[in-house]
């Protein structure tokens, strides 16, 4: 009994050494597997190409599309307004007649005018007639008193009538005049009863309505808009800290958000001096609306450029995306701002990579920059390829199992 448990004993210690040697194999090759992966884990090189093309620096801003020209068109008279003979959209010409207010008062009033004016005429006609007869009566009493056949008195009382008498025939004179200039007043009222167009435009709005009462006495009600919409000006924003980038006639182009990518180029025609602040409703500027180009404590001034509009397609107040052109270059080498590195000595060097994928080192001279872009001057050529970043490998230690 003893030796066969000594046998069994060593037998099972020789069926678990070759486990224990397997086991041992396992774990060193899933070391060694590790610190190969450890090794291979680093960085890969993040490339851009190099290309040609154009770029240009510009400066964003938010405009709004007006008409180039527009004129209000009010009334001058008082009274019910009896005809609006044109429709909004309609195109009016300059000197065409666009409404009618009833004249039945004005005429009135013009009528008196006459009328007053002619009973001064026949005052004046009678008042001569004393004239001419008082000067007879001073005449023949300055002679009969040479004779001494008329008192000194009489003679004074002859005088003061001829001057009297005088006085009133000018006074009469002055009433005319006066009623003329009241008659030429009327007249032109009677005449605003008929509303002509101030210019050649297009209806875009009316605001007042056929048997509206109307009352200008005090103010000038308004009846309809004409706008010049063939050449439209858009009205930009431009922060205080990019306004001085701008200069008159330097070239811009804009978008809209109902046209896609169509642009629309011009020239910058002025900058306000001021930020532009909306008129009161007394005509002066208004402190109230002062700070509507204010936003977020940010001072915006207001860059204004005209576009043809022939076409039709530009409305007013459409919003558009303006871009004015700073700087710009045709046909540059062009490289991505992050490839460059500043170097020891202050100049501007790039990483390039080889058809090997090795990287070396190259000195470049740069000109116009962008937010992303810039203009290789000297030093790549179009198809290189440069380095614009590093991405660290995960290096994860692979996941190892093995059974016993």
């Amino acid at each position: 009994m003893k030796g066969r448990g000594a046998a069994q004993r060593q037998s099972g210690r020789r069926s678990k050494t070759p486990l224990f040697c397997a086991a041992v194999v396992a774990l060193a090759g899933a070391i060694y597997s590790m610190r190969q992966f450890g090794q291979a884990g680093g960085e890969t090189l993040v490339t851009s190409v190099v290309t040609r093309g154009d770029l240009e620096e510009v400066v964003t801003a938010t405009g709004k599309i007006q008409p180039f020209a527009h004129v209000d068109v009010g009334a001058q008279a008082s009274g019910q307004l009896t005809h609006i003979l044109v429709k909004i959209g309609d195109h009016a010409t300059q000197g065409m007649l666009l409404a009618e207010i009833d004249p039945q008062l004005q005429s009135a009033k013009v009528a008196a005018d006459e009328a007053q004016i002619a009973q001064y005429h026949a005052n004046l006609v009678e008042q001569l007639a004393i004239v001419e007869y008082a000067k007879a009566t001073l005449e023949r009493n300055a002679r009969l008193l040479e004779n001494k056949a008329v008192s000194k008195l009489a003679m004074d009382e002859s005088r003061r009538d001829s001057q009297t008498a005088a006085a009133k025939a000018d006074a009469i004179r002055a009433q005319i005049k006066q009623m003329q200039s009241t008659l030429e007043s009327d007249r032109a009222t009677l005449g605003y009863t008929r509303i002509f167009a101030p210019m050649s435009g297009t209806v875009v709005s009316i605001d007042a309505r056929e048997g509206q009462t109307l009352n200008a006495t005090y103010s000038t009600p308004q009846l309809l808009r004409i706008a010049e919409l063939s050449t439209m000006t858009v009205w930009t924003e431009v922060s205080e800290a990019d306004v001085t980038r701008l200069h008159a006639g330097m070239p811009v182009y804009f978008m809209t958000l109902g046209h896609g990518d169509r642009r629309w180029t011009a020239r910058l025609r002025q900058i306000l001096p001021a930020p532009h602040k909306p008129v009161g409703p007394q005509g002066g500027s208004d402190a109230n609306t002062s700070k509507n180009n204010v936003v977020n404590n940010v001072v915006l001034y207001t860059a204004l450029f005209d576009v043809d509009n022939a076409a039709g397609d530009l409305r007013p107040e459409m919003t558009a995306q303006v871009f004015f052109v700073a700087a710009q270059t045709k046909g540059a080498v062009i490289a991505p701002v992050t490839a460059l590195r500043a170097s020891a000595d202050g100049g501007t060097t790039v990483g390039v990579v080889d058809a090997d994928g090795k990287e070396s080192e190259r000195t470049v001279q740069v000109g116009l920059r962008t937010r992303f872009r810039v203009e290789i001057l000297k030093g790549l050529a179009p198809g290189e390829r440069v380095v614009t970043g590093r991405k660290a490998d995960s290096g994860k230690t692979p996941l190892v199992s093995f059974h016993l």
